[in-house]
């Protein structure tokens, strides 16, 4: 009864809380990925995180076994888990790589990303402002990168290919919800990952201290909540407006960062990063004038 408030906001205001909550607790995941990624292979790393998420999956599934793993598009979720491959590989060779914050804001490409795929997919409509956003945008992402330069990183070059993918997995999650239940999204997840990783985790794979298995339980269980935040706000949000938001996890990566391994953004990144931000905070304009526009219309009060 008293979240009764929160089930009477708009669709667009319920998805934008879920990936607020996402945001952060994503943050502390990949701080967490970081410091397990100093010793510890990568393919280890999510081998045992999906080992946990299907764990914590395996309730959902046996109860409403076999409809649990049954999918309406079987297709989308396979092409889900390569999707997520590539990002969760790209990305967090990234963030073990490079300074939290500068990994981070690079990956915020993943919002102008998804605002073309959403325009291909979703037959979102997109104007020529927020084209024009998504161009500065990729232009403030030039800059983080430095390319040509004694700067520039390879690990920039994965961040920048794991925020394509990220993409692609936001837009699947969307037409997915669509037609399957989260449980069900989740579980596809959980198992295609984890079983893809076992050959590659197994071959890799080192002893872990006390404190390793520690993080490496608490990474499989804020990516289980923190996938479940961002699978129900991309239900109920559009996808392109929710991707635009996403840059407040910027100030806790570099809040982490600096607090845990005092790394803190040059000012290439910093520069970049608020072409990035200023774009993406455009883009939110303008879909809230089109948002009023329509409700003006509808209503019949044309303020224009």
């Amino acid at each position: 009864m008293a979240l009764n408030w929160f089930h009477r906001l708009p669709d667009n205001l319920k998805g934008i809380a879920y990936l607020m909550l996402a945001s952060l607790v994503f943050s502390l995941m990949a701080l967490m990925i970081k410091l397990l990624g100093q010793r510890l292979h990568l393919t280890q790393i999510l081998l045992v995180r999906q080992i946990g998420m299907v764990v914590m999956v395996a309730p959902a599934i046996l109860r409403n076994f076999p409809g649990s793993l049954r999918s309406a598009r079987p297709g989308l979720q396979l092409l889900r888990v390569g999707c997520a491959l590539v990002a969760m590989l790209c990305g967090f060779t990234a963030v073990i790589h490079m300074p939290l914050a500068d990994a981070t804001a690079i990956f915020f490409a993943k919002s102008f990303f998804v605002t073309i795929l959403a325009v291909l997919f979703l037959a979102e409509t997109v104007g020529v402002y927020r084209w024009s956003a998504v161009l500065i945008g990729f232009a403030g992402v030039l800059i983080m990168l430095q390319p040509g330069t004694d700067n520039f990183s390879i690990y920039g070059l994965a961040s920048l290919t794991g925020a394509a993918g990220a993409a692609a997995v936001m837009i699947l999650l969307r037409l997915l919800s669509r037609s399957d239940s989260p449980d069900t999204i989740l579980s596809y997840g959980a198992l295609g990952v984890g079983l893809v990783m076992i050959l590659p985790g197994i071959y890799f794979w080192q002893r872990p201290t006390a404190s390793e298995w520690f993080l490496l339980a608490a990474v499989a269980v804020v990516s289980y909540f923190a996938q479940k935040c961002n699978i129900f706000a991309y239900k109920h949000g559009e996808a392109s407006l929710l991707a635009s938001l996403d840059y407040v996890r910027l100030l806790w990566a570099t809040l982490l960062g600096y607090l845990i391994f005092d790394q803190f953004p040059g000012l290439p990144t910093w520069f970049g990063a608020v072409i990035v931000i200023a774009a993406a905070i455009f883009t939110i304009y303008r879909e809230t004038r089109r948002k009023q526009g329509w409700n003006s219309v509808r209503s019949g009060n044309d303020e224009n």
